[in-house]
């Protein structure tokens, strides 16, 4: 099947890139609109919570009263009890286009003293803009963003923040650094291919296979926000896997391709092979990396559905052009393939002796002498690393993900440290039917009864329902805060009435709940397709289960290293980033099943090469060996070229980028180095045979669907009529040298 499509590639090549640059205008032109289209504001929150419902109601009971921008307003000398204050704030507020902002409270209008700092220099306006959707306001906050650049006079200065220009400003950064990454990272990857391929020609495929992709994502992420909600960060996904997924399955297939031009007659017989042997491990991988990112949504929060639609879109068209466009490329470029050499090496065949004597090769070997002291040694430093997520504490993303120097955070700061506790951010309640006052102050008083709630007021009401307001003094997204929602939640409301709990902190125990009921979910999705896609693959029952074992020890690293870092603060100062002690609960998911991801990514290109070898000779440690000879150098190829992308979203200046960034170079680290050229071979020694069981029933399956090409080249070590990717019990008894402790030192060693 994939040897046929090879061959009609080639025999449309030209007629393909004629459709593929058409694609590209369209793309270019129609795709990237993509980003006036995507929805930011509050995409984390479940839609259908109790939080959403709450403020859902409050907005259409009392009209809506939020503060979509907070002015902050501080004189050195100074109190708000000076007149000079009230007017210069007065002044300056009147001094807005009244069409934009439609309405304000500020301590003189409402009296509300928890409007007015402890020391009575500084006061807030919380303001109200027009427009009826989170899109709308923020475009209203843009149009007059300068206009909140004025001092307000008398020596009081004025500084912008509040929900809607933390959106903005969280908006523009994440523009600018994928921008900047993507104007730094293709130069960058440009020299580091041809210093890898040795061919300026070679170097340039996967990267315009890389950039296709980014261009067809947008494309297809453009066609969802016509039907779904999509949430702006989608687009960050859709850039690191775009161009990460584009140049591991470009470098793989190329490399592929230039190694059967040496082998082949003809270049249609190369293409053909090259997408038989590498294009079917590339669409398994691609398959399995999509159907991990596909389990984002099951989640309720459109930030993480989004992440899926466009992880997914990136995906299938990184393996739609790695299947369709590079083969028609090289089909085109055929031996020029190799032009614009930068070193000799490039044209001179490889000998397949080469296989047995290489770095890599000799690397297994030394492994596999002692794989349980290896195995071990590497399973308890990973577990090691891992333990500080056990401790990991859930906080939401808030204004102080942007940098330091940011006004919009440095105004939240002020309003966390010289304010009263929760004034911009209380608990709120919406009861429905009260029937008397005598019955909501009952209810109110069993309110402040819970520790750490400071006190419950009436902030509005219509008929029979009641709006409150309940202040607490632990930070909004503690631990204890969420158990004053969860007691509030708990206790019975007044009869014949309801009660609706929302406000910021009810927003992220709704979010931590709704997460918690789908992860388990997520993860047998994952697991179960990972399963059944490399059984498919390679015929065995023990390496998919193998390579999940795997993947997790690697996440487990991971995630404990993140707390380490971003929750616990260590390498802030190197990082440039201030630890706020939580972590936003949905960074590890999406870490979770990028890198999962790549990791199998990585994980198919070496067992198929293992495979092929295992096909031809019957001798696992042989196989095992030789496959990392052929795919050792790719994969720390690969991870180094992944390394750069992320590299520079790490560098970025909002901080959640910067935790996937760095999440994703130590997984890739970890992954590359320590698992893959360690890890796999000690634990396929220590498997020996049993690394290609599955009961009969399962072989029968396999022989009839596994996604196998023809049959490999004959055994160089038994001959058998059986075909061997038919039937795994047909294999030959082939003895591994291994297997006879006599010769373990000299067989290890290749001569």
């Amino acid at each position: 099947m994939f040897e046929a499509w090879g061959r009609r590639i080639y025999r449309a090549r030209r007629l393909t890139l004629v459709a593929c640059l058409l694609f590209v205008i369209a793309a270019g032109v129609w795709g990237t609109g993509v980003f006036g289209k995507l929805t930011s504001g509050n995409t984390f929150t479940p839609p259908g919570s109790q939080s959403s419902v709450e403020s859902a109601r409050a907005d259409s009971v009392f009209g809506r009263d939020g503060a979509d921008v907070v002015v902050l307003f501080r004189s050195a000398t100074r109190t708000v009890a000076d007149p000079a204050y009230r007017r210069a704030v007065t002044a300056y507020l009147a001094a807005l286009p009244g069409s934009q902002v439609t309405g304000s409270v500020t301590y003189w209008t409402s009296g509300q003293r928890d409007l007015v700092s402890a020391d009575r220099h500084s006061t807030y306006a919380a303001l109200r803009l027009a427009g009826g959707t989170d899109q709308q306001r923020e475009a209203t906050y843009k149009s007059i963003k300068a206009d909140f650049a004025t001092r307000a006079g008398d020596g009081i200065t004025a500084q912008t923040g509040g929900g809607v220009p933390a959106e903005v400003a969280i908006n523009s950064e994440v523009s600018a650094n994928i921008a900047r990454a993507e104007a730094i990272s293709f130069p960058v990857l440009l020299i580091l291919l041809v210093i890898i391929f040795g061919s300026v020609v070679a170097a340039i495929t996967p990267l315009a296979i890389g950039g296709l992709a980014i261009l067809g994502s947008f494309t297809v992420l453009r066609l969802l926000t016509m039907t779904t909600t999509v949430a702006v960060y989608s687009v960050n996904i859709t850039t690191i896997l775009g161009l990460g997924l584009g140049i591991d399955y470009g470098l793989f297939i190329v490399n592929r391709f230039r190694e059967e031009l040496r082998r082949q007659p003809t270049v249609d017989a190369a293409v053909a092979r090259t997408v038989a042997t590498a294009g079917r491990t590339v669409l398994v991988s691609g398959v399995t990396v999509a159907l991990a990112l596909s389990s984002l949504m099951l989640f309720q929060p459109v930030f993480l559905r989004s992440m899926g639609y466009g992880g997914v879109a990136t995906v299938a068209v990184d393996v739609i052009a790695a299947l369709t466009v590079l083969p028609a490329m090289l089909g085109v470029l055929g031996h020029r393939v190799n032009a614009l050499a930068v070193r000799k090496s490039v044209r001179a065949d490889v000998p397949r002796s080469a296989e047995t004597t290489g770095g890599w090769y000799r690397l297994a070997h030394r492994v596999m002498r002692r794989p349980v002291a290896v195995a071990a040694v590497i399973v308890i430093a990973l577990l090691a690393l891992g333990t500080p997520f056990l401790r990991a504490s859930w906080g939401g993303t808030d204004a102080r993900v942007l940098p330091a120097g940011n006004t919009v955070r440095q105004v939240q700061e002020t309003l966390s440290s010289e304010f009263p506790a929760n004034s911009t951010n209380p608990i709120e309640a919406v009861v429905s039917g009260v029937a008397s006052p005598a019955a909501l102050a009952g209810y109110t008083s069993r309110i402040d009864a819970i520790p750490g709630v400071t006190g419950t007021r009436v902030t509005g009401q219509q008929g029979t329902d009641v709006r409150l307001a309940i202040g607490y003094r632990p930070l909004p997204d503690s631990p204890q805060a969420r158990q004053i929602v969860t007691e509030v939640r708990a206790i019975a409301p007044p009869a014949h009435a309801t009660v609706l709990v929302g406000g910021e902190t009810a927003m992220l125990v709704d979010e931590l709940s709704s997460l918690g009921g789908t992860l388990p979910w997520m993860a047998l999705l994952t697991a179960a397709a990972t399963f059944v896609l490399l059984f498919l693959a390679f015929g065995s029952v023990v390496l998919p289960v193998k390579a999940i074992v795997m993947n997790i020890l690697s996440l487990s690293a991971t995630f404990g290293v993140i707390v380490w870092v971003f929750q616990w603060g260590h390498l802030s100062g190197l990082l440039s980033f201030t630890a706020t002690g939580t972590i936003d609960p949905t960074m590890p998911i999406l870490l979770l099943v990028i890198v999962f991801g790549l990791s199998m990514d990585y994980e198919v290109f070496l067992l198929s090469r293992i495979r092929e070898r295992y096909d031809e000779t019957g001798d696992n440690a042989d196989a095992v060996a030789v496959g990392l000879q052929r795919t050792g150098g790719l994969i720390t190829s690969l991870a180094l070229l992944l390394v750069i992308v992320v590299g520079l979203f790490s560098a970025s200046g909002v901080m959640f980028l910067k935790l996937l960034g760095v999440g994703m170079i130590v997984a890739l680290i970890v992954d590359a180095t320590v698992v893959r050229v360690l890890l796999v071979p000690a634990t396929m020694r220590l498997l020996g045979q049993a690394n290609w069981w599955a009961p009969a029933p399962l072989r029968r399956l396999y022989a009839r669907y596994g996604i196998a090409e023809t049959e490999p080249e004959p055994r160089r070590q038994a001959s058998t009529t059986a075909t061997p990717t038919a039937t795994l019990s047909a294999r030959p008894a082939v003895t591994s040298a291994y297997t006879a402790g006599a010769k373990d030192d000299q067989d290890s060693t290749p001569k």
